[in-house]
């Protein structure tokens, strides 16, 4: 299964580097299961998102690497991929950039070609650069999001609204981000998202993120020394604080780290999806 990163430090720019190589499962370690695809997301101090992508395993290749370890931000989003269907390539890897906004996605939407004409119509369609579903629905949410004039919340609930009523949906887990702003979706039951709310260790700086484990010994006291809110497929260290976000729930986390949570969607989508009814696709879902 695709797995999702997102960090929110609020208006501090931060190295993600414990959560994305040091911490007990780092992203990148869960990246070895994901062979199609691993990415990293950033804004730089004056807004502007910068990507990093590569079209095989984070465990592969050193740009995956050397943007975890070099890049700060006070927004990442990132992402190690198991296709679904489309080919390994960059252009099917996320995260994906529209609008200065930068998403990515874990899951299976079917109906595709409908998704296509619903694009069209809304002039949408020349968003869309890679085969996957993940970019399509990307492009929806953009083209809704510029209906509603830039309201990025009612461009969530419309594009998402349509696809849960009328395409085949298996998961439509995202995480989305901008220099100020995150959100982030578990929809439905079917595949996890966790959400981590961390308080400064030391109001002074002194306390430092620490990653133990047979092999790991860092400290990141950057990332201690500020609160900060961590969205993730998994659970990726031993903190007590890591909660299960409900099934249909939409988080939106502003610059000043206020949570908001909603439940926008229906309990289940209108085509549900079973893990059998995928096919050989279907180990790109299985939680491993």
């Amino acid at each position: 299964m695709c797995r999702l990163f997102g960090l929110h430090a609020g208006g501090h720019r931060v190295h993600a580097t414990f959560w994305l190589l040091s911490a007990p499962d780092s992203l990148s370690e869960q990246g070895r299961r994901q062979p199609d695809g691993a990415g990293i997301g950033i804004f730089t101090s004056l807004g502007a998102p910068i990507v990093s992508r590569q079209a095989e395993s984070a465990w592969h290749g050193q740009s995956f690497e050397l943007a975890a370890r070099d890049f700060t931000s006070s927004t990442f989003l990132a992402h190690v991929r198991y296709s679904s269907g489309s080919k390994a390539s960059v252009a099917n890897t996320h995260p994906f950039e529209q609008d200065g906004r930068l998403f990515a996605h874990n899951g299976v939407c079917r109906g595709v070609e409908l998704l296509d004409e619903r694009l069209q119509r809304l002039g949408a369609a020349s968003l869309v650069r890679g085969q996957t579903d993940s970019e399509r629905i990307f492009a929806l949410i953009t083209a809704e999001t510029r209906r509603s004039h830039g309201d990025v919340a009612k461009g969530i609930t419309a594009a998402l609204g349509w696809i849960i009523e009328t395409l085949p949906l298996y998961s439509l887990n995202m995480v989305m981000t901008t220099p100020e702003h995150l959100w982030a979706l578990r929809y439905p039951e079917t595949n996890e998202l966790y959400i981590l709310e961390r308080t400064a260790d030391d109001p002074a700086g002194q306390g430092q993120l620490d990653a133990r484990s047979s092999r790991i010994r860092a400290h990141f006291p950057d990332l201690a020394r500020y609160p900060s809110i961590v969205v993730a497929s998994e659970v990726m260290d031993a903190e007590a604080g890591w909660r299960l976000m409900e099934p249909g729930e939409l988080v939106s986390v502003g610059p000043d780290l206020g949570v908001e949570s909603s439940k926008p969607f229906p309990s289940r989508p209108a085509f549900p999806l079973a893990l059998s009814s995928l096919g050989r696709h279907a180990a790109s879902q299985r939680p491993d």
